[in-house]
């Protein structure tokens, strides 16, 4: 099982999300909790693999020979997976209790079929951060194994309570040790990516050397299972070879969008809201819009922004309605009527570049948005959220 850290900004080479939103709950799973107000999401297909490591468990010879009845098998099994994937949540709350400490929003925590991960909003700021945030699920995993381990000694329990323990304290030692080798997307990739950017200097360079890492990793794991005498099943009996070869694709894939996401991180500071603002003319709101478009386009503007009897801008009108409105009503159409009103975090500074530039934007989804000179207040244009997405795909491209 794997668990890990998905953070926004170069962990995901997503188009700004204002124009689209946040994900739906149910595209994500079901909502089973909501720890320290964050909330874990079951993916639908948590399920079937849990079904199928039920069958697994419950055949395994992990169980007391005494256990005969196929019922109670299965009962013990079903409690083992239980705890199993409760392990991997208190993996997860562990990242991202830490990152909380060091004020990093956490959106949600996903447990999925190969694992879980912690969604953080934002990068840490500093090496000795990421270093910490991604080193916490693991180390909380080890924590938990030897615990258990400490019960066996201290009790010895015996019969079906030894089993699940065992079974725990190996579950969490093979989660710890996985989690903590040097390749993205585990969490030991994070910790080498912090090493790597504290001894560099570059977070987006330690991020390719991290992001390949965990393709070598990825392929070793692959070639091992791949070169056993039966294939895929050769590694071990039930089928866990497989297992294998699917976090290895898991592994893969996920190493090859963090070096996606470090290239948009390198062309980020060329999103800027100066270039990216459109220029704008003052327009009181009972202008009809006919005139209005008379006015930009004479002074070759793309933006109109309705102000008050003191000049200050009081609202945006919205492009897509303007275009929607048929060309003969215009005349009779006061331009105020198709304008959305300025809330404060839809004026930004023209200063606005990369990242800041993007988070900002997604604080406050909205079409259009005013840009202002940081030092004197004064308008400088506008920016359409078309605009930036449009400059954000090209940096992917």
């Amino acid at each position: 099982m794997a668990g890990g850290l998905q953070q926004d900004g170069p962990q995901q080479a997503n188009r700004p999300r204002p124009a689209q939103g946040a994900r739906t709950d149910g595209r994500l799973g079901i909502v089973i909790a909501r720890p320290f107000g964050i909330p874990v999401f079951i993916s639908p297909y948590w399920f079937l693999v849990a079904a199928v490591l039920v069958v697994l468990y419950s055949r395994s010879g992990a169980l007391p020979v005494k256990v005969n009845g196929s019922v109670e098998r299965y009962l013990i099994a079903i409690a083992f997976v239980v705890l199993l994937y409760l392990s991997v949540l208190i993996h997860e709350l562990s990242h991202s209790l830490v990152a909380r400490g060091f004020q990093l929003p956490v959106r949600r925590i996903l447990l999925y079929p190969l694992g879980g991960y912690s969604e953080i909003e934002q990068e840490p700021p500093t090496p000795a951060k990421e270093f910490l945030v991604s080193a916490a699920g693991p180390a909380m995993s080890l924590v938990l194994a030897a615990i258990g381990f400490g019960v066996n000694e201290a009790l010895n329990p015996q019969g079906i309570p030894r089993a699940l323990i065992d079974g725990l304290v190996l579950a969490n030692a093979v989660i710890g040790v996985f989690n903590l080798l040097p390749g993205l997307p585990l969490d030991g990739g994070r910790v080498l990516r912090a090493v790597l950017w504290k001894l560099t200097g570059k977070s987006g360079q330690a991020t390719v050397l991290a992001a390949w890492a965990g393709r070598a990793i990825a392929l070793a794991l692959a070639a091992i299972v791949l070169t056993q005498p039966n294939g895929p099943f050769g590694l071990v009996n039930g089928g866990y070879g497989i297992w294998l070869v699917a976090v290895a694709a898991f592994m893969w894939m996920s190493a090859g969008q963090a070096l996606r996401s470090a290239k948009v991180r390198e062309r980020l500071p060329a999103l800027q809201a100066r270039t990216l603002a459109r220029r704008a003319i003052p327009i009181p709101s009972s202008l009809p819009l006919a005139e209005a478009i008379r006015r930009a386009d004479l002074a070759q503007a793309r933006a109109l922004v309705v102000v008050d009897h003191d000049s200050k801008p009081i609202a945006i009108v919205n492009e897509g309605a303007v275009i929607a409105t048929p060309e003969q009503r215009r005349p009779w159409i006061d331009a105020g009527s198709l304008a959305r009103t300025l809330d404060p975090d839809m004026i930004l500074s023209a200063d606005l570049s990369g990242m800041d530039l993007i988070e900002a934007v997604r604080r406050a989804p909205a079409s259009e948005y005013l840009l202002v000179e940081p030092s004197s207040g004064q308008v400088y244009g506008v920016l359409a959220t078309a605009d930036l997405d449009h400059a954000f795909a090209g940096t992917r491209a």
